[in-house]
C-alpha cells in the first residue's frame, strides 16, 4: 500500500509561518495538541461555516468538489478546468509537494480568479486597510494574506498557462442584511457517519442575497509584496519561494526544522497538560526547548519569563538567554509606580517574580486602598455577568455583519447584612431572535429598584452595553422605550474612548478585574487575573469561604436562594486542595470530547466565554432534539450563575482578608 503523499497544504503553510518546527508535530497522534479536535466548533464560534457557504451563493451554478481524497479531487478539478467558463468550489490544485483546496475558483477563458473566504469583517471604505504607514502589511492581516498568497503561488506553479488574480472575501462592515432570518438558512447537519456539513435552505432567494453582505477584495498587490519580501515579515533571511521550498521539502521528508526559543513559544499548542505525559503523549514544546537550551525534565518545573504577567520585555530577555523567572533581576523589570491608586503593572510584575524567587506563597494585599474602595460601595451590591457573541450573518434585516448579540446574564445580590441571593437571570436562545433590547429591558428591571453598586469582571459588560446603546440610537424603527433604555445604559456605564458622546454614569459599574490588578495578588494564580484562576486561589486561601461553602447551603430552603442549583456544596477538597467549582458543573455538551470542552471552557482575562457562545451557536444552527436543547439551556444557566457567584465569593474573600489584617 502506497504511503499517502505528504503535501504542504495551506493550513500547514500557515502553521509553518507561525513556527516551522510545528510542521514536524502536526497530525501526529503521539504528540499532544491543545487545539480543538472538532474544527466545526471553531467555525461555529466565529460563523465561519456560514460565511463559507454564503459566499458560494454569490457565485451560483458552481461545481462543489466534496471528496476528501486528494487524487479524486485533483482529477475532478482538472476535468472541470477543461471547460471555457466554470466556477468550482473547493477546487484542488497541486504540484509535486504543494496542495491547496481553493474556496472558490472562477475560470473565464485563460483567466482564473481565486476567492479565499474568511470569517472576518472588512471596511471597504478604509484607506489602505492592509498597510502600515511605512508600507508594510499590518500584523493583523498577515495570516490572511499569506494564506491567499500561498494559494495563488501554487496555482501559478501548477497552471502557468493562466493569468491568476487573488481575492479575499469577507463580511462587509458597511453592508446591511437585506432580509430577516438569512442566517437560519444555513444549518449544520450530520450525515449517517456523523460527518458535519452545512445544509443551505431551498427557500434561499435572490432577495436574501441582494445587496450582498460579503465583499470581494482584490489582494494581488499584497501578494506581490509578500513574494518580493517587502511586506515586513519577520523572516527576511529567506525569500517567499525559499520558505515554501524549505517547508515543503522538510514536511515531505518528515524532517524537523529547528526554531529558536522565542515569545511565539507561549502560543504553542504542542505541549502536554497534567497527566498527559504519563499516558504516553509527547510534548513538542519540551523537545524544542531541550534541543535549544539543553534543558532536562527538572528544568520545566520552573516558571519562565513567558509566565510573567503582561510583560513586554520577554522577547529581548529570551534573546539574551534569560529564560527562567529565577534569573530575572529588578533591573530587568524596572518596577515603578504610576499615578493611580494601588500597584502599577511593572510593580505587579516584579511582585510576581520576587514572590516566586523567595518561595513566598503569601497573599499580597493593598489593605488601605482596598478598604477605602470597599467602603465606598453602596448596598445592596449587584454582581452581573453577560454571555455574548458576534454573528457573521445578522439575524435581522438592517443589521450589519458581526454586530454583537447579548443573549444571557446572571445577577447576584449581596445585602448589607451579608446575605446572598441569586436574584435574577436572562437567557434567550430563540432561533433567529435579536435579543439585545429585551436583554437590556430585563437588566433594567433587575437593577433599577435601588442605588446599590454594580460589579462586572473586566470591561466586557461595559463594552457591550455601549454597543447596544449605539444600536438603539441608530435604529430607524419605532422603539417606545428607546430613551429610557439609553438613559439606563448611560447610568451604569462609561462611554468608550472612541465614542462621540462621552459620559460616566452615576452608578458606573465597578470592575473587579481592575481591583484584582491594583490591590490583590495571590501567587497561586501564577500571575493570571482571570476569574477562573482567582476563584480557586481565594477559595484555597480563605478558611471563612471553606467553612461557609463546604455545607450544602446553596439553593437550600434555609440557605442561599438559587435559580438553578439545589442543596449545592461549592467547596469540595481533593488531595488537600479545593476542587475548582467550574469543574463540578455538568458537561455543557455530551457529544464532544472532554478535551475540547476543556479548551472551550478555558477563560482568559477578557472573559471570552467560548463554551457559552459555542452552545448558543449550536442551538441556533444545529439540528437537535428538544431534550438536547433543554439540557444545554440548563447548563448555560448554571455556568453563568457560577460566574456571578464567583464574583460574590471573591468579594467575601476580600472582606474576610481585610478583617484578618485588622485583627492582626
Amino acid at each position: 500500500m502506497m504511503a499517502k503523499r505528504r503535501y504542504l497544504t495551506k493550513s500547514r503553510f500557515k502553521l509553518a509561518t507561525e513556527c516551522p518546527t510545528k510542521l514536524f508535530y502536526t497530525g501526529k497522534s503521539e504528540y499532544a495538541n491543545q487545539n480543538l479536535d472538532d474544527s466545526f466548533l471553531l467555525a461555529l464560534a466565529d460563523g465561519g461555516f456560514q460565511v463559507g457557504d454564503l459566499a458560494k451563493c454569490y457565485f451560483p451554478g458552481g461545481h462543489d468538489i466534496k471528496t476528501l481524497d486528494y487524487d479524486e479531487a485533483l482529477a475532478e478539478t482538472n476535468r472541470l478546468l477543461q471547460l471555457d467558463q466554470v466556477t468550482i468550489y473547493e477546487a484542488a490544485i497541486a504540484t509535486d509537494k504543494l496542495f491547496i483546496r481553493a474556496d472558490i475558483l472562477v475560470k473565464k477563458g485563460n483567466r482564473l480568479s481565486l476567492y479565499e473566504v474568511k470569517a472576518k469583517s472588512f471596511d471597504p471604505e478604509a484607506e489602505d486597510p492592509f498597510a502600515n504607514k511605512n508600507g508594510t502589511i499590518k500584523s493583523g492581516w498577515k495570516s490572511y494574506l499569506y494564506d491567499v498568497a500561498f494559494q495563488k503561488y501554487v496555482i501559478n506553479l501548477a497552471l502557468p498557462q493562466y493569468t491568476v488574480s487573488a481575492h479575499l472575501m469577507m463580511a462587509d462592515k458597511s453592508a446591511t442584511c437585506p432580509t430577516d432570518g438569512l442566517n437560519q438558512k444555513f444549518r449544520l447537519v450530520k450525515d449517517a457517519n456523523g460527518r458535519k456539513s452545512v445544509s443551505v435552505s431551498e427557500t434561499l432567494t435572490d432577495a436574501d442575497l441582494t445587496p450582498p453582505i460579503l465583499c470581494k477584495v482584490n489582494v494581488d498587490t499584497e501578494c506581490d509584496q509578500i513574494y518580493a519580501g517587502t511586506d515586513g515579515g519577520s523572516d527576511q533571511a529567506l525569500s517567499f519561494t525559499q520558505r515554501v521550498d524549505l517547508f515543503a521539502e522538510h514536511y515531505a521528508s518528515d524532517i524537523k526544522i529547528p526554531s529558536p526559543v522565542s515569545t511565539n513559544c507561549s502560543g504553542c499548542e504542542f505541549y502536554t497538560k497534567d497527566g498527559e505525559e504519563q499516558s504516553g503523549l509527547l510534548s513538542g514544546k519540551k523537545e524544542c526547548w531541550k534541543a535549544n537550551l539543553g534543558w532536562k525534565d527538572e528544568d520545566f518545573k520552573s516558571p519562565t519569563v513567558l509566565d510573567v504577567w503582561n510583560f513586554r520585555k520577554k522577547g529581548k530577555l529570551i534573546e539574551a538567554g534569560c529564560i527562567k523567572m529565577s534569573d530575572l533581576t529588578e533591573e530587568d523589570v524596572v518596577p515603578k509606580p504610576d499615578k493611580k491608586l494601588g500597584i502599577s503593572a511593572s510593580e505587579r510584575q516584579w511582585l510576581q517574580i520576587e514572590k516566586f524567587q523567595n518561595g513566598d506563597t503569601s497573599i499580597w494585599l493593598d489593605q488601605e486602598n482596598l478598604q477605602s474602595e470597599m467602603s465606598s460601595w453602596v448596598f445592596p451590591l449587584h454582581f452581573i455577568d453577560f454571555e455574548t457573541t458576534m454573528v457573521a450573518i445578522p439575524f435581522n434585516a438592517g443589521r450589519r455583519p458581526y454586530e454583537g448579540i447579548a443573549f444571557q446574564f446572571s445577577h447576584h445580590i449581596v445585602h448589607e447584612d451579608g446575605t446572598v441571593e441569586h436574584f435574577g437571570e436572562y437567557l434567550n436562545t430563540e432561533q433567529g431572535a435579536f435579543p439585545n433590547y429585551d436583554f437590556v429591558r430585563a437588566l433594567k428591571v433587575q437593577l433599577e429598584n435601588d442605588n446599590g453598586s454594580i460589579f462586572r469582571y473586566s470591561n466586557h459588560e461595559n463594552t457591550f452595553l455601549n454597543m447596544i446603546y449605539r444600536q438603539l440610537q441608530a435604529d430607524q424603527r419605532e422603539i417606545t422605550d428607546r430613551e429610557e433604555l439609553c438613559a439606563f445604559i448611560r447610568s451604569i456605564t462609561q462611554a468608550i474612548k472612541d465614542s462621540v458622546e462621552q459620559w460616566t454614569g452615576e452608578r458606573n459599574m465597578v470592575d473587579m478585574w481592575e481591583i484584582v490588578k491594583r490591590y490583590y495578588y495571590d501567587p497561586a494564580t501564577n500571575g493570571s487575573n482571570s476569574i477562573k484562576q482567582v476563584l480557586p486561589a481565594i477559595l484555597n486561601s480563605s478558611a471563612f469561604l471553606q467553612k461557609k461553602y463546604s455545607k450544602p447551603i446553596y439553593g437550600a430552603p434555609d440557605g442561599i436562594p438559587s435559580l438553578n442549583f439545589k442543596d449545592w456544596q461549592w467547596i469540595k477538597i481533593k488531595d488537600g486542595k479545593v476542587v475548582d467549582p467550574y469543574k463540578m458543573l455538568p458537561k455543557m455538551f455530551q457529544d464532544i470530547s472532554d478535551k475540547d470542552m476543556q479548551i472551550l471552557s478555558d477563560d482568559d482575562e477578557l472573559r471570552d466565554g467560548g463554551a457559552a457562545l459555542t452552545a448558543y451557536a449550536r442551538m441556533q444552527f444545529e439540528e437537535m432534539s428538544d431534550y438536547e436543547c433543554e439540557e444545554i439551556r440548563k447548563a448555560l444557566l448554571k455556568y453563568c450563575e457560577l460566574d456571578t457567584m464567583a464574583m460574590v465569593m471573591i468579594y467575601e474573600g476580600w472582606k474576610d482578608l481585610l478583617q484578618q489584617e485588622q485583627q492582626n
